[in-house]
């Protein structure tokens, strides 16, 4: 089901969308409107990336908050196949990786895995790492249980080489804001 404010502001961005379209068809039919069509097209983009801002502003506000990313190192004892991410024992967000995914992490990237509100209180956040290591295959965990407040939560689902256990190291970092 489709939550209310999303329904809402599909219509808020198609109407005005539908509005612009035929004020651009109209604008291209003189060859000298080229300015006013660029302008135009530049408008809706304005208008597209401030209603997006605005939605997610209304559908996750900042004293509910929680934002989960995903980051690696090297990888050379693990290559990721799988992540699933569950807060309070309920199943929030999986990914399946493909090979360019991974070598994007292993550059440096970071992942937005997922977006959502708690209520103020104690929450359990749990992730599960599935992949290959050079010697055998991990099925592997990381959990904390975090204290949400009024101020947005940021965590970080980091895969981390140890040299010194010569295997993968997962945890989960909360940042500071």
């Amino acid at each position: 089901m489709i939550h209310p404010l999303r329904q809402w502001f599909h219509l808020a961005i198609l109407v005005p969308l539908m509005c612009c379209s035929q004020v651009f068809a109209q604008a291209v039919e003189p060859a000298k409107s080229g300015e006013q069509v660029e302008s135009l097209k530049e408008s809706v983009l304005t208008l597209n990336r401030d209603l997006l801002i605005l939605e997610e502003e209304l559908l996750y506000p900042a004293s509910s908050q929680v934002a989960i990313y995903v980051s690696m190192d090297l990888g050379t004892f693990f290559a990721l196949d799988a992540i699933k991410l569950e807060i309070d024992n309920k199943l929030v967000a999986s990914e399946l990786y493909t090979d360019k995914q991974t070598k994007a992490l292993f550059r440096g990237g970071v992942q937005r895995l997922y977006i959502g509100n708690l209520k103020a209180g104690e929450h359990e956040i749990s992730a599960f790492f599935t992949g290959r290591g050079p010697q055998q295959d991990y099925k592997r965990g990381a959990k904390i249980v975090i204290t949400k407040a009024q101020e947005p939560v940021v965590l970080e689902l980091r895969i981390v080489d140890s040299t010194a256990q010569l295997q993968p190291v997962f945890d989960i970092k909360q940042w500071q804001m």
